[in-house]
């Protein structure tokens, strides 16, 4: 009896090495020159389409505000970290369409982002693949030494986006530059959910949960922990993106 475990157990090894979760995106910026717009959208439209379906599936979002404003962010994804690490040479068509027919339509060397994320399922009030056509993005970038700091105050919050019946996912920045978290806010009900009356201010939701005078708490605890913070909208584009 105690050798058929241990064979049970070899036979099922193989599916949990490589049954890993898929929770990684790959995410890129490019930016189309200015007298090239059109041309661009065509032919990035053109490359995720013929290039990048199933696991390697593209989504690509307009950039409205912020730093990167008129720039698109494509994401790719989501895949394990065995798969991306299995992932076959990319075809000499592919790189070909890439570098003949969409680079010359870009800025070239202004690149924003570009890195690995993994979403946080413990951290998130929505499922990774629950996606919205509009996000509100925040980038946090943690203080040396502060990152554990970081994850505590994104914990917190998710109690008061619970409350307010927030969809937010939630993504650390993995082996892509100073470590931090993202937190995107789907905007299920469009832009409107940015008014001022669509929900409690944070201040007051994070107090109903809290208690009183935890918001002061909370902003002293994120000054100790966070370096940086910068936010942007974004628009996704079906149209440009894998069907």
């Amino acid at each position: 009896m105690h050798t058929k475990k241990v064979i049970f157990w070899l036979l099922l090894f193989p599916t949990l090495a490589f049954g890993q979760t898929k929770n990684i995106l790959n995410t890129f910026r490019v930016f189309a020159k200015n007298d090239k717009v059109v041309e661009f959208e065509k032919a990035l439209a053109n490359h995720a389409q013929k290039f990048h379906s199933g696991d390697w599936k593209w989504r690509v979002w307009s950039i409205d505000t912020g730093p990167d404003a008129t720039g698109y962010m494509i994401t790719e994804g989501p895949n394990s970290w065995e798969q991306i690490d299995t992932r076959n040479d990319i075809s000499a068509l592919h790189t070909a369409d890439w570098e003949t027919n969409v680079a010359p339509l870009t800025t070239g060397s202004s690149m924003g982002i570009t890195g690995y994320y993994t979403f946080m399922s413990d951290l998130s009030t929505v499922q990774l693949t629950d996606y919205a056509d509009k996000i509100l993005i925040n980038h946090m970038t943690a203080k040396p030494g502060k990152i554990n700091a970081a994850k505590d105050l994104i914990t917190k919050l998710k109690k008061v986006w619970e409350n307010g019946m927030e969809a937010v996912a939630v993504y650390s920045l993995t082996a892509s530059g100073e470590p931090g978290y993202t937190t995107e806010t789907r905007l299920k009900g469009g832009f409107k959910e940015l008014d001022e009356g669509f929900r409690k201010p944070l201040q007051e939701r994070y107090m109903e949960t809290y208690g009183q005078g935890s918001f002061a708490n909370y902003l002293k605890d994120y000054e100790e922990a966070v370096d940086k913070r910068w936010s942007e909208l974004l628009i996704y584009q079906p149209r440009l993106s894998s069907k």
